[in-house]
């Protein structure tokens, strides 16, 4: 079904109303963009001095001036958390603002009146596990009366024939069980063309006039019926929103490093989101998934170009998602997020190294990014994004260069007059803006008696929030470092390649460990000596980043070890509120069996 005008033509054929005339949005907007924008300057020119005169007090050298441009590099990601930070605390613990330009009418009780497909996106993934969440979305919808409007779509991508034909079987068996067999629907592609952009891309060729909305979901997705059913009444009734989508949250874990990762995210994106979403506004991310997408604009507006070059940067774009955003945005429609925590659930990495192999392909993808930021027609802000998404990866090589440019000006003798309580001082800012979306949301979540039950009361959730930021602490390092090193190796043809993630809880052999992150303890152990032999009074600015360098295989071990992940569950430790309070579709999902054939299949 394709969207009409009361003309009787395709919504997105017709000129699209922008926001003018008597909407308040634009100057809005306008405003505070302008303040946003004045925070940030203001913050990175104060570090950015702040720096200078602790490093060129006795003279600029060489060094020491591409180390300054270095540790300035990393400042707008830096602060732009820090202020999103702020602002959303602010905005969250002053609720709704009436008559918001920028609120959603959820329509709620509204009859469906569009046909949606809920379209999974699978490579070489556990399709026993993928299908049984599709299978209980479906029965919710069932239950909930609206099942017709909604056809399931598997998109594979699976290049295994084994696992082919398991998801054959998988599907086929389910259509035989099911009482809406006309509305599942399997279709697998003979190559990866394009990555997941290139199977959905496909998918909306076939099927562009057939539904007014597509509903995204990876292989860990999992969303209740209330959830998806509250995105489509919200997108009936605002015709300019052209992706949608409620902050994805981790499902509960056994495993510690999941557990502990997702803890920290729960509390740094709730309030860094709130504070992006007040000045971003119109032009908000899209994230990939769990996101309801308006089927023929993204059809005929967002398709992605193929870059040129043989290059780890040329070629299908890796990193597909802001790019599709910026492209609806482009074309008139809106993309936008509902700042708030919903039943929308994904599976974070278990393991450090999983965590890393992530990061890298997100890495490579947004670095693409670069021949982007010009493309035609984009908005100001849209720009921008593009540009802070390869900013965010630039972070980790230039602190890799400011940690290597340091070490040898030690070994050359050159901190003697570095003034330590001044240096001190400046890592202590830094370090708490880093923290600041995790911090900012820790406290309020403290702070309010309601919410700080929801997590296990008050004692717990500082607990878990302290071990948490230790934790991040150590981990920081490594990650930094394995960017850092691919990010340079990009330079020379590395890449990597589009794999399935990792998303079962499983241990971390010390001789993975070891291999994984030997580099990294090289690297420690050495700056540490350096540190030691020639400037030991250095040791505070540096403990921080040696201590997670030289415990990175330590680390990675003891935080993928089942037992101790166990044991963490058992105490509560960075536990999230549905440990506490399990919604029904996280039971049902919990408590309902594979098939048989299903198991045998998923334990192979």
């Amino acid at each position: 079904m394709v969207e009409m005008t009361p003309a009787g033509k395709p919504a997105w054929l017709s000129p699209l109303r922008e926001i003018s005339g008597g909407d308040d949005l634009p100057k809005r907007l306008f405003r505070r963009r302008i303040i946003f924008a004045v925070l940030n300057l203001v913050t990175v020119a104060g570090l950015g001095a702040a720096m200078a005169g602790l490093m060129f007090g006795g003279g600029i050298s060489l060094s020491g001036a591409v180390m300054w441009v270095a540790f300035v590099i990393t400042l707008p990601w830096l602060s732009i958390g820090f202020w999103n930070a702020i602002i959303g605390t602010l905005l969250i613990a002053r609720g709704p603002v009436p008559n918001d330009p920028l609120a959603l009418d959820e329509a709620t009780g509204s009859a469906i009146t569009t046909r949606t497909a809920i379209a999974m996106t699978l490579r070489n993934e556990d399709v026993a596990v993928a299908t049984r969440r599709l299978k209980l979305m479906f029965e919710e919808l069932e239950a909930e009366g609206e099942a017709e409007h909604f056809d399931i779509h598997i998109l594979s991508d699976t290049n295994d024939p084994a696992i082919a034909a398991e998801e054959v079987d998988t599907v086929a068996r389910w259509r035989r069980e099911s009482a809406r067999p006309g509305q599942i629907f399997y279709r697998r592609r003979m190559d990866n063309a394009g990555y997941k952009a290139g199977n959905i891309q496909e998918f909306c060729g076939r099927h562009a006039n057939d539904y007014t909305f597509f509903l995204t979901l990876d292989a860990d997705s999992y969303m209740s019926a209330r959830t998806v059913l509250r995105l489509v009444r919200t997108m009936q009734a605002a015709p300019r929103v052209g992706i949608l989508q409620t902050l994805a949250i981790g499902t509960p874990s056994t495993s510690m490093f999941t557990r502990t990762f997702q803890f920290g995210m729960r509390h740094g994106m709730r309030a860094f989101t709130a504070g992006s979403v007040w000045w971003t506004g119109d032009c908000g991310p899209y994230w990939g998934h769990n996101a309801l997408i308006r089927m023929a604009p993204f059809h005929a507006h967002c398709h992605l170009p193929v870059l040129s070059g043989t290059g780890p940067l040329g070629g299908a774009i890796m990193s597909h998602d802001q790019v599709e955003a910026v492209m609806m945005r482009r074309c008139g429609y809106h993309v936008r997020v509902i700042a708030e925590e919903s039943e929308s659930w994904e599976e974070n990495p278990p393991t450090l190294p999983d965590y890393v192999r992530r990061d890298l392909r997100w890495c490579q993808g947004n670095f693409q990014y670069l021949w982007l930021i010009g493309m035609p027609g984009l908005k100001p802000i849209s720009r921008l994004q593009l540009a802070l998404a390869v900013v965010m990866f630039l972070g980790a090589p230039a602190w890799m260069t400011f940690i290597v440019l340091g070490a040898l000006t030690i070994l050359g003798g050159g901190v003697a007059g570095v003034p330590e309580g001044w240096g001190l001082a400046l890592v202590g800012v830094v370090l708490f803006m880093c923290f600041a979306p995790k911090i900012m949301g820790l406290l309020a979540t403290i702070a309010s008696p309601n919410q700080s039950r929801r997590y296990g009361g008050r004692v717990k959730t500082a607990l878990g929030g302290l071990f948490e930021l230790f934790a991040s602490t150590l981990m920081a390092p490594a990650v930094a470092f394995a960017t850092a090193v691919f990010a340079f190796g990009l330079l020379f043809g590395k890449r990597i390649e589009w794999q399935a993630q990792a998303r079962s809880v499983r241990s971390i052999t010390w001789g993975e460990a070891l291999s994984t992150f030997l580099p990294q303890t090289l690297f420690g152990t050495a700056l540490l000596v350096i540190i030691l032999s020639g400037a030991p009074q250095m040791i505070w600015f540096a403990l921080p980043v040696v201590a997670g360098l030289v415990l990175a295989a330590p680390f990675a071990v003891v935080t993928a070890h089942p037992a101790v992940g166990r044991a963490m569950t058992r105490a509560g430790i960075c536990a999230i509120p549905e440990e506490h309070a399990e919604p029904v579709s996280l039971t049902r999902l919990r408590q309902t069996p594979m098939p048989p054939a299903e198991v045998q299949a998923a334990a192979a």
